[in-house]
């Protein structure tokens, strides 16, 4: 998900494509089960994909946290990976699916949150996507049978406020950035520091 304070874009980014899986499955009133696999198999692929970036990056802040960030690009991965060789999967085991993806990296963003909380400022939103993530699996698991508009109405709620917090969190992060190269007097658009 996160390339830590050095790049509040790939935060932002990440909330476009949460808010764009949310709008589509709220806006496709006749989403069939396939296209629901679809939606979430790519979210999930992209969510990985981001996290995989923090685990090889050079970034200062991501470097101490490879092995957390790693984990979770290789769950969300995997769960995108499921949907889409699995084209025949029934309506509840995409739930049960989704519901282990978002147990894993809800758990993995509240473990990453409090090996950071020195690093950045805010890491309660971080907190607060994982604390998310457990309740809509744990909402997933309880009600099994609520029916595929129902769940697909509840996985499009949570795409939502999942994006709406990671643009919390980008801004909180670009507002640091901000505040550091002011203090710091570093240039502000990508100009590389001379060297020796």
């Amino acid at each position: 998900m996160i390339v830590i304070a050095g790049n509040w874009k790939t935060i932002a980014l990440q909330g476009v494509v949460a808010l764009l899986f949310g709008i589509l499955a709220l806006a496709w009133p006749g989403l069939t089960v396939r296209a629901l696999v679809l939606l979430f198999g790519a979210y999930a692929i992209v969510d990985g994909a981001f996290a995989l970036a923090a685990a090889i990056t050079n970034a200062p802040d991501a470097r101490d946290h490879r092995t957390t960030f790693a984990l979770w690009g290789v769950i969300s991965v995997a769960a995108g990976l499921v949907a889409f060789v699995w084209p025949g999967i029934t309506a509840l085991a995409l739930l049960y699916v989704i519901a282990a993806w978002a147990l894993l990296t809800g758990a993995v963003r509240i473990a990453l949150a409090v090996q950071l909380r020195r690093v950045i400022e805010h890491e309660w939103l971080m907190v607060l996507s994982g604390v998310l993530s457990i309740a809509f699996a744990t909402l997933l698991v309880i009600t099994p049978g609520a029916g595929a508009l129902a769940i697909t109405w509840l996985i499009g709620w949570f795409a939502l406020l999942f994006g709406s917090m990671l643009f919390a969190l980008a801004w909180r992060l670009h507002k640091l950035e901000s505040a550091l190269q002011s203090e710091l007097g570093r240039p502000r658009h990508g100009a590389r520091p001379a060297q020796a």
